[in-house]
């Protein structure tokens, strides 16, 4: 999204949400990476990570499973309204979230109904009209690696155990061998 945004001109401020997940350190890197790569703003880092400490989940915890335990109520929510209120104090006039299509959402936080209702929750929260954008909203698992590909985005980090080398056995792991293997 922040390349995509930077070849159309807009100017950014990139955000980095440490909730607490446990790949925190690995997406922390690669985020600084490709950000220096495409000579992007440095990313800010805020740390909230007590929320995945308190509201665990298998992608927060070693301790639950994996899969099954995935889901973090309200992860989506915590990233659109930590990042509205940057863009508040900024005086920016939206923030993007990197969904995909909601033909292979999994959660109830990944679909334009929420992104709606998540938006109106900003306005009303801090009285003014900051946007949430999903530029990649039409796109599946597959577009998006294609694209990247295409822009020479090869350092991404997407793991959700937290492991040097993918696990095989994560959701977003899952996702990737599916549309590599689609791809």
């Amino acid at each position: 999204m922040a390349v995509m945004a930077k070849e159309a001109g807009i100017i950014q401020h990139p955000l980095f949400i440490d909730y607490g997940q446990l790949s925190r350190n690995f997406e922390w890197v690669a985020c600084r990476r490709i950000c220096r790569r495409f000579d992007l703003p440095t990313p800010v880092r805020i740390d909230v990570s007590g929320f995945g400490k308190t509201i665990s989940a298998g992608i927060t915890s070693r301790a639950m499973r994996l899969v099954e335990d995935a889901f973090l109520p309200s992860r989506n929510l915590l990233f659109v309204v930590l990042a509205g209120a940057f863009a508040y104090k900024l005086n920016a006039d939206g923030v993007c979230i990197g969904l995909l299509t909601e033909r292979d959402h999994i959660f109830p936080d990944q679909t334009r109904h929420f992104l709606n209702s998540a938006q109106a929750i900003l306005q009303e929260a801090m009285d003014c009209d900051i946007k949430i954008v999903a530029p990649l909203i039409e796109l599946s698992k597959v577009e998006v690696l294609r694209l990247a590909a295409v822009k020479g985005i090869r350092s991404a980090y997407s793991c959700h155990r937290g492991l040097r080398r993918r696990c095989q056995k994560c959701i977003s792991c899952r996702e990737y061998l599916r549309a590599t293997e689609k791809g």
